[in-house]
């Protein structure tokens, strides 16, 4: 039988102590050492993020009549995000759990919309470069959508390949600011003007970029345009828990208008218990992680903003050169925070495995196969630390030495 509920409680003191000695075998991404999952702001942001959240833990953003903060901290949370992304008059939206939601709350009003406005029936279908994040996937599975993945064109999406895709049931068309596999933005304004010829909905998964890149561009960053400002661009997701800095799980999905919005309202009246009506896919949602987004947001400021920002351009600009100087190829242009980089003359993967047994954590691209960092302010302090680690780490796979202490533990 495996662990049941024990009989008796235990004081809080022993279970703190053992979390703290089963944490101790997580990676440490206090150092530095992850580039992946966790977005470390450095100690005054995670201050923020802790107290407020406690504040407001209890609360429960279901009930707007009974917690009227929460509801005005998160339409202030929205505003903000619109502001930044050049929302117009009129434009809509809300908080959700993390991207994966604001994904499939934006297709799911996008069905809706094509179903109500458009006429759209039978299998609807989506439109997708193939470095789209696989939440697009989840969603499409959830609703029995069709999604059609198009080969990229330079690791971008490759916008005249997505039209031949087109078809009379095609209710999306998805563009990424940046894709996570290489961080790269795609050409959202000639995805706007194809969404616009052809009468389609645009989403712009801004999940990673979407509080980044908007202060990449007010540090002199040569960002182009991808969110709002590109008309044919009807709903965008935003994280705000990744450079947003905020606490998990928050992001945020935001619509040009609030007619569109409207297509994704859940009203039910027909039960028991009096009317419900919820924007996003939970019924419940934690009032600690939109309190802490709001403290946040507002703790940082536009200029707190650019300034951890600047940090984290700081540190990809120093991965890239140092990189090149060992013979790796970046891929692509990154403008944002994520770099990912391949070698032509070794297996990245075994690069990887050997950055781990130095306590690393990062992520990997398969195709190409290459390393990945999604870099966080407190990485411009470990820079020089990961390049030495890559150095050899590099040299010992150049040496044969990969697999050897992996070998050695199972002799």
């Amino acid at each position: 039988m495996g662990v049941t509920l024990p009989k008796q409680g235990t004081e809080w003191g022993k279970l703190k102590t053992e979390m703290e000695a089963r944490g101790s075998h997580d990676v440490k991404w206090r150092d530095g050492k992850t580039a992946v999952y966790v977005f470390n702001a450095g100690p005054d942001v995670a201050e923020v993020q802790k107290e407020a959240y406690t504040m407001f833990m209890s609360e429960n953003g279901l009930g707007p009549m009974a917690f009227p903060s929460l509801k005005q901290m998160e339409e202030e949370v929205v505003q903000m995000g619109l502001a930044l992304l050049h929302g117009p008059e009129g434009a809509a939206g809300n908080i959700t759990s993390g991207g994966t939601d604001s994904i499939t709350m934006a297709v799911k009003t996008a069905r809706d919309y094509a179903r109500k406005e458009r006429g759209v029936e039978g299998q609807c279908n989506i439109v997708a470069p193939w470095s789209a994040h696989p939440a697009f996937d989840k969603a499409a599975k959830l609703m029995e959508l069709e999604i059609r993945r198009i080969p990229c064109a330079d690791l971008l999406a490759d916008v005249a390949a997505m039209e031949k895709a087109i078809d009379a049931n095609t209710i999306m068309l998805v563009g990424s600011a940046p894709c996570f596999p290489y961080g790269l933005i795609d050409p959202i304004e000639a995805l706007g003007a194809l969404a616009a010829k052809r009468n389609l909905w645009l989403h712009v998964d801004a999940c990673v970029g979407g509080y980044i890149a908007p202060f990449v561009r007010m540090n002199g960053g040569d960002v182009p345009p991808f969110d709002f400002e590109v008309p044919g661009v009807m709903s965008m997701s935003a994280d705000l828990h990744k450079y947003g800095y905020c606490a998990k799980g928050a992001s945020t999905v935001l619509f040009r208008s609030e007619e569109l919005r409207a297509h994704m309202i859940f009203d039910c009246a027909d039960w028991p218990g009096g009317r419900m009506v919820t924007p996003t896919l939970a019924g419940t949602r934690p009032g600690g992680a939109i309190a802490a987004a709001w403290a946040v947001m507002n703790f940082l400021g536009e200029e707190g903003y650019r300034a951890k920002h600047k940090q984290v351009t700081n540190a990809r600009e120093a991965i890239e050169a140092g990189i090149a100087k060992l013979g790796f190829r970046v891929l692509g242009r990154p403008q944002l925070g994520i770099v990912s980089f391949t070698h032509d003359e070794v297996d990245p993967f075994a690069v990887w495995g050997k950055l781990f047994e130095r306590g690393w954590f990062t992520s990997l691209t398969t195709e190409p196969k290459g390393l990945h960092l999604m870099l966080s302010p407190f990485h411009e302090s470990v820079t020089g630390t990961y390049l030495t680690d890559l150095e050899w780490a590099l040299g010992e796979v150049k040496a044969g030495n990969e697999g050897k202490k992996r070998e050695a533990r199972y002799s």
